[in-house]
């Protein structure tokens, strides 16, 4: 155990110290850890004696997630959120139904052995973005604002949106369609996930917002513990909202908007040690994931797992935003930068455990193709985040687009 630390929070000492001269390059922090941990894992020096099961990556990757949602949402500028709402409302409510959909129109093509009901929680599996991996895009301040802010809303609330129609098709694909049939099932689960989410990510957060700001106003808050509420706080809303059956996802992303609104004179205080958890987390996640996933997966991909994941990348994610964002005003490039940026990762391999554990006939080949994706996800949109943002903010400027005329 010890080892394990010390091989671990070394390597993390010794990225934070060149890690603004590595994010001006092509390659990212995923990149490097994931890479990392592939290099000490089994198959690699073997210098781990911790062997992360898959509850224990989908606990960190669940957390992880949670807290990035939280931080990302606090630090939205609502003011352009407001301005543009209908391109995030565009990509969840027509664009995620649609790149579901083609998801599940190639999967079926592709794999024959996988009944429907597998091949349609594939495709839902890998339908949201990831915050932690789209981070180094939606922080970029040369990308139009607008843009920024969609891409920021899209993945912190696809997540959630998704768990509860994974449940429906593991439910139907278990032959537990329950009563009423798989609509029933879907409306129930659906809005018992989302009611519950946020409702418990409103209600905690005003009631936290409220407490800190009369401890802010008494001088009770010291520079120590300034930095500890909001991961708190993000941890709770996840966690409250997963005991009593709603996402955690949504309660932490809708809780983390309305913290930033209601405390915003204050949020830099609040969010910077949160912020620095949340990317930290992050890259341990990677990390295990290089050691304890990557190292068993690679060598045993089918070319269907790999054609699969690069369409699943490509046409599958960018189509449907090429179709829905038609007529805001987004130019041909804004739409391919949009489409191209959602990356997949954190809530993919939660997903994977999720159906791994279920023991469906085929929950081996699924979480495969799920591997194969996030593996090709966090090499390609990782090499190429920093090089296309900077181009697209740079002809962005030159051509004074902005939203809707033309982001």
């Amino acid at each position: 155990m010890y080892l394990d630390l010390a091989i671990l929070a070394l390597f993390i000492l010794v990225y934070s110290a060149i890690a603004g001269r590595i994010e001006r390059t092509w390659v990212s922090g995923p990149i490097v850890f994931t890479i990392f941990g592939l290099l000490i894992g089994p198959v690699g020096l073997d210098l781990l004696s911790f062997k992360a099961d898959g509850e224990a990556i989908r606990t960190l990757a669940e957390l992880t997630l949670a807290l990035v949602l939280f931080t990302d949402a606090a630090g939205a500028d609502l003011t352009v959120l407001k301005r543009t709402e209908a391109l995030p409302a565009r990509l969840l409510l027509i664009g995620l139904p649609l790149t579901i959909l083609l998801g599940f129109g190639v999967g079926v093509f592709l794999f024959a052995k996988l009944s429907l009901y597998e091949v349609a929680l594939l495709a839902t599996m890998l339908a949201p973005t990831d915050a932690a991996l789209g981070k180094a895009v939606v922080t970029n301040e040369v990308v139009p604002n607008a843009v920024r802010q969609g891409l920021n809303v899209e993945s912190g609330l696809n997540d959630g949106i998704c768990v509860p129609i994974l449940f429906v098709f593991l439910a139907l694909a278990m032959g537990k369609g329950g009563e009423g049939g798989p609509w029933q099932l879907a409306v129930v689960l659906v809005v018992k996930e989302i009611g519950i989410g946020l409702a418990v990510g409103l209600i905690l957060t005003t009631m936290a917002s409220l407490l800190l700001k009369f401890a802010k106003g008494q001088q009770w808050l010291t520079p120590t513990w300034i930095q500890v509420p909001v991961v708190a706080l993000a941890f709770g809303c996840f966690a409250v909202a997963q005991f009593l059956g709603g996402s955690g996802f949504i309660a932490a992303f809708t809780g983390g908007l309305l913290f930033g609104a209601l405390v915003k004179q204050h949020s830099e205080e609040f969010l910077l040690a949160a912020e620095s958890t949340g990317d930290t987390l992050a890259l341990i996640t990677w990390a295990i994931f290089g050691s304890a996933v990557v190292g068993q997966a690679v060598g045993y991909f089918s070319w269907l797992d790999l054609l699969y994941a690069v369409l699943s990348l490509t046409v599958v994610r960018m189509l449907p935003v090429f179709v829905v964002l038609t007529g805001l005003g987004v130019s041909t490039e804004g739409k391919l930068f949009m489409g191209w940026f959602g990356p997949r990762g954190l809530a993919s391999i939660v997903f994977g455990v999720i159906v791994l554990n279920a023991h469906l006939p085929n929950s081996g080949p699924i979480a495969m193709t799920v591997v194969c994706t996030i593996m090709f996800s966090i090499l390609t949109h990782g090499i190429t985040a920093n090089v296309w943002a900077k181009a697209y903010g740079e002809r962005s400027g030159l051509k004074n687009e902005g939203f809707p005329s033309g982001a």
